[in-house]
């Protein structure tokens, strides 16, 4: 499928989409001090969870929004052993979780992935110009707001809401804990990448940061310099301030001997690098805004990370083709 009628195709799947909750939705999540409403697709279902561990509110902070959306694609299927893998993204300044998850085609890059994982997109400072994540900044606060995701995903509720999609196959129930983590951020959601990573309390395999380093190049230095075999990063920068320390980042790691790839006049990376890489720079196209889904980054991130794949081995097949194609 060729790229831009790869995007219209999503383009066209996010108009799916609910407005809001809808009577439906609502009615579903009462009953439930955690589970606050429920959307659906084609692509799966949104929980919207309210949480403990959610980066807020906190003591030092006015934000009160406790919300944490998980969405669970509808090719989910829990693996034997019970842990669930899972794809965190955090949102930049001047949005909200709901905003980001729609507008950056999230949900439907996972998808189009068909990576066995659910996406999880906490609430950060509301449509304030700020990337402090609470809760999450702190030690730990990664690996608590996981398993307490999962644990409600799992239970009555939201099983019960996911089998009402018509996706009985992708509920959670029998959940045993928090298997592999992806981490990606896009414009100021770097700080709390940086955090997850590098204090979250569980291994984060990999980061992708979406036009999104504007700083924290020692954290992520140091978390790539400490498993370079097993951990992953990527930096997609269409310019400015990402593309100047993307390049600075890219000196650091070759210096301490970790090899880098790295895109530089047009030239695109085959799939293959893009699978094999450890540190990877790409030059993005389009506006900032549309960073995280522009040549469908996410997606080709995703296909070409360490999480198990249902049904994306055509992808795979063509590792000579060029990212984005």
């Amino acid at each position: 499928m060729r790229r831009r009628d790869a995007i219209a195709a999503l383009v066209t799947g996010l108009a799916l989409f609910g407005a809001g909750l809808g009577e439906a939705g609502a009615a579903e999540a009462r009953g439930s001090d955690k589970l606050r409403g429920v959307e659906r697709s084609e692509h799966g279902t949104t929980l919207e969870l309210w949480l403990d561990h959610a980066p807020f509110p906190t003591k030092q902070h006015t934000y009160t929004d406790a919300t944490v959306l998980v969405f669970v694609p509808a090719h989910y299927r829990l693996p034997k052993g019970g842990v669930v893998d899972a794809i965190v993204h955090f949102h930049g300044h001047g949005t909200t979780a709901k905003e980001a998850i729609a507008s950056h085609k999230l949900r439907e890059q996972v998808a189009a992935s068909r990576q066995n994982a659910i996406l999880v997109v906490p609430q950060g400072p509301v449509r304030a110009r700020e990337g402090d994540f609470g809760k999450l900044m702190q030690k730990g606060g990664l690996e608590r707001m996981l398993v307490e995701a999962v644990d409600t995903s799992k239970r009555g509720p939201a099983s019960r809401a996911i089998e009402r999609a018509g996706f009985a196959d992708a509920v959670l129930r029998g959940a045993t804990g928090v298997g592999k983590v992806v981490v990606s951020s896009h414009s100021g959601g770097y700080r709390a990448a940086a955090a997850a990573a590098t204090l979250g309390g569980i291994e984060v395999r990999e980061v992708y940061l979406f036009d999104s380093l504007y700083g924290e190049v020692d954290a992520f230095r140091s978390y790539l310099t400490a498993a370079p075999k097993t951990r992953k990063l990527v930096s997609y920068y269409v310019g400015g301030r990402p593309r100047e320390l993307s390049l600075e980042l890219a000196k650091q790691l070759e210096r301490a001997g970790v090899a880098v790839l790295r895109e530089h006049g047009g030239a695109r990376l085959s799939r293959e690098e893009l699978t094999k890489g450890r540190a990877v720079f790409l030059e993005g196209v389009g506006p900032h805004a549309s960073a995280t889904w522009e040549e469908l980054a996410l997606r080709d991130c995703l296909f070409a990370s360490c999480l198990s794949g249902r049904g994306s081995r055509g992808w795979h097949a063509g590792k000579t083709a060029r990212r984005s194609t």
